[in-house]
């Protein structure tokens, strides 16, 4: 906690399976303890929504239901979809929500001695396909017209929540604060002392040592990794990360930071990104405004999009 006229007070909770870090700026505990209260309900009542764990909620509803009707969903939800599938369509299908129908061959805990063959890999993509989605604005339904398909929200409910969680803060008052969704982070304002918010980007050999710090007040940012999940295979790093449209892991990277305006957008682009691989990621990032791309490779090598100059934010600097 920083004193002073205004304060910096932190909660870490377990919410939508990961560990979520919570700081608000405010002027004394009680207003601190009302603002955390409130961004925590938001997160929990996003969880009820989207999580496919959960059987009663509206996104299981409509996996149940894939191949045999519609589901009638709150307009929140299906617009989360809409948009979702809007970057599906953005990045060729590097991100999928239909990526939840993929059959679960491959295993990065050490049991796996050799490749699937590939006619189980082709097989595992067969449900999966963002295209096939059907939504109905009119009637805000959503169809999965075929039996065993099925969405989910990992790669895209956690910066969702985040995102939500600030706009209710900001709404309630609270100048500065940051979210930090197990990676998928947002920040505003500034903290308690007037410093800007900042973000390491850290070494994966070295998870102590920071490569580059970087302000990001009144932005959000994401790192997606494979630094444990992976597989090697004839040389071949393979990460947990599957392409949807393959069934293949992707190689090459260890980690994607996305820099965005949003942590939604952020969360989606950096699972893409690793789906892409370095120079289609890079060049796709390249093309997009106010998004930025730290990449570090499987020899720990650094690779940045153009609105990056690393020097600036090196760590030593």
């Amino acid at each position: 906690m920083v004193v002073g006229q205004n304060a910096g007070y932190h909660r870490a909770e377990r919410l939508m399976g990961c560990n979520f870090d919570l700081t608000v700026v405010a002027a004394d505990e009680g207003s601190a303890k009302d603002y955390l209260d409130l961004a925590v309900a938001e997160i929990q009542r996003i969880e009820r929504l989207i999580s496919s764990w959960d059987s009663t909620s509206q996104t299981s509803a409509i996996n149940r239901m894939a191949g045999t009707a519609p589901v009638v969903v709150d307009r929140e939800l299906f617009d989360l979809i809409q948009r979702a599938n809007g970057i599906s369509r953005l990045t060729d299908g590097a991100f999928d929500l239909t990526y939840a129908a993929l059959d679960r061959i491959w295993a990065f805990d050490g049991s796996m001695t050799r490749m699937p063959d590939r006619e189980a890999v082709r097989a595992s993509v067969a449900k999966v396909g963002y295209r096939h989605i059907r939504l109905d604005p009119e009637s805000s339904s959503v169809y999965l017209p075929e039996a065993g398909m099925k969405i989910g929200f990992g790669a895209i409910g956690k910066g969702y929540a985040a995102d939500r969680a600030r706009e209710l803060l900001e709404r309630a008052g609270v100048k500065g604060g940051i979210i930090n969704a197990s990676g998928d982070l947002t920040a505003w304002g500034t903290r308690a002392d007037g410093q800007e918010w900042k973000v390491a980007i850290t070494n994966p050999l070295n998870r102590e040592k920071a490569f580059a710090w970087f302000p990001i007040s009144d932005r959000a940012v994401v790192t997606s990794g494979d630094y444990e999940k992976f597989v090697t295979f004839e040389g071949v790093r393979y990460t947990h990360i599957i392409d949807p449209r393959t069934g293949y892991p992707s190689s090459g990277i260890v980690s994607a930071t996305v820099f965005a305006p949003k942590a939604e957008l952020a969360d989606a682009l950096a699972t893409a990104v690793f789906v892409m691989g370095i120079e289609t990621g890079l060049d796709f990032i390249n093309q997009l405004p106010e998004i930025d791309l730290i990449i570090v490779d499987e020899k720990n090598q650094l690779h940045v999009s153009n609105g990056i100059d690393l020097e600036v934010y090196r760590a030593d600097n």
